[in-house]
């Protein structure tokens, strides 16, 4: 299963860290955030990466290269301006192909196995579903969540909304509506699809940073270095 990486935001919450470097390049613990995904992913056998750029993307090109240094194939969905999440993945679709494939954003550290999305991967193939969610325990900075989980589906609505991961498998057909080239935001074809019964999830209850601001960074670095201290 082919996988795609967010990379293309500006990152203005990480401001001024990211007027000199694309949030993806961001260290913690001697690595690029972008660095520790690409490996975690390899080792799950997603080894064939498709990485959107936009700000700084060049920097990114350089850093990561055709990806042979993480056992890793990367190419490089280019946009001009950042499409936002929907849009972006929209614009990558000749790059992803035809089956469904998973999508990670650059800017979370988690120790969830990738491996783990192949079978639901398999489910929506055969047009059974459009969209399978990892969800988490809501963190502090977000204490309201995302969506429901409940019997295996996820819905926009009930009570104990967990947050979404930022990782996801997806069926093409998702973002068929879509003009190449366009802004969309992923919850927006995410929300009516669930409507119809058509995206199904799972709750990771293991490790999961979501690294958006300096305070957030800081303590992914203090995290991992207190581990290679042990």
């Amino acid at each position: 299963m082919k996988a795609m990486i967010l990379a293309a935001g500006r990152g203005e919450r990480m401001r001024p860290l990211t007027d000199r470097l694309p949030k993806a390049l961001l260290e913690a613990g001697g690595r690029p955030l972008i660095g520790h995904l690409i490996e975690r992913l390899a080792r799950a056998g997603h080894t064939e990466l498709v990485v959107n750029v936009s700000h700084l993307g060049g920097m990114i090109e350089q850093a990561l290269g055709d990806g042979s240094r993480y056992g890793a194939r990367i190419v490089y969905s280019r946009e001009a301006q950042p499409l936002e999440t929907g849009g972006g993945i929209a614009y990558a679709l000749p790059l992803l192909g035809d089956a469904p494939f998973l999508v990670v954003n650059s800017d979370i550290y988690c120790d969830f196995d990738f491996a783990r999305l192949a079978a639901p991967a398999a489910l929506l193939a055969p047009g059974a579903g459009l969209a399978h969610l990892v969800l988490v325990d809501n963190p502090p900075h977000h204490p309201a969540g995302d969506f429901v989980l409940a019997g295996g589906k996820v819905s926009a609505a009930g009570a104990a909304h967990l947050t979404f991961s930022g990782i996801g498998v997806y069926a093409p057909a998702l973002f068929a509506g879509i003009t190449p080239g366009a802004r969309c935001q992923l919850a927006a074809l995410l929300v009516p699809a669930m409507a119809r019964g058509l995206v199904t999830g799972e709750h990771h209850r293991g490790l999961w940073m979501d690294i958006g601001t300096p305070a957030r960074l800081e303590a992914l670095e203090r995290a991992l270095s207190a581990r290679s201290s042990r």
